[in-house]
């Protein structure tokens, strides 16, 4: 199978404009340090909720790393993310014990509730939904986490109560994505 290259001239962000110069300081950190290229892009990450297009190039250009490389980790590792995400990401374990227990029931019940699939963000920018390999709350299944927090033995419709309730609170207060 091929996979199509990214060209530099085709990498654009259509999101916000972010500032570049936030990088600088961890640039310098790293700029020689062996094996930088990972904890040059989970600084980026942290600044930017994950990794903008224009970030790649800056890293490319200022630190010689290959841009295919940066590509090929970032694509790799679930961790790293090449488009926004929403202010509340929700893991939603589909590990044999929470898949036994009925999981796809509640991605499906998120799904409807969000009007989002798997893998997507809501147009307000506030929810991220992920399914996840496993959670490692086996004994709770089924589970979802968002943030730090785990809801346990959940329904489809608890997992809505829970979306809704986080909406409420979320009213009035602007998202920063």
């Amino acid at each position: 199978m091929r996979i199509a290259r990214v060209k530099k001239e085709n990498i654009k962000d259509d999101e916000a404009i972010v500032d570049l110069s936030l990088m600088d300081p961890a640039i310098e950190k790293f700029r020689t340090t062996r094996g930088n290229m990972i904890p040059l892009l989970q600084h980026t990450q942290e600044l930017y909720g994950y990794i903008p297009g224009k970030a790649f190039l800056k890293l490319e250009k200022e630190t010689n790393l290959k841009l295919s490389d940066m590509y090929g980790v970032a694509s790799f590792y679930s961790q790293f993310r090449l488009k926004p995400v929403g202010k509340h990401i929700i893991k939603v374990c589909h590990g044999t014990a929470c898949h036994v227990q009925n999981a796809t029931a509640v991605s499906e019940a998120l799904e409807e509730e969000l009007g989002v699939k798997d893998g997507e963000t809501t147009k307000d920018n506030i929810f991220t939904l992920e399914s996840v390999a496993c959670l490692g709350c086996c004994s709770l299944a089924p589970v979802m986490m968002i943030g730090d927090e785990t809801f346990a033995k959940l329904s489809g419709k608890h997992a809505k109560d829970v979306i809704r309730g986080i909406r409420e609170t979320e009213k009035g207060t602007p998202c920063k994505n």
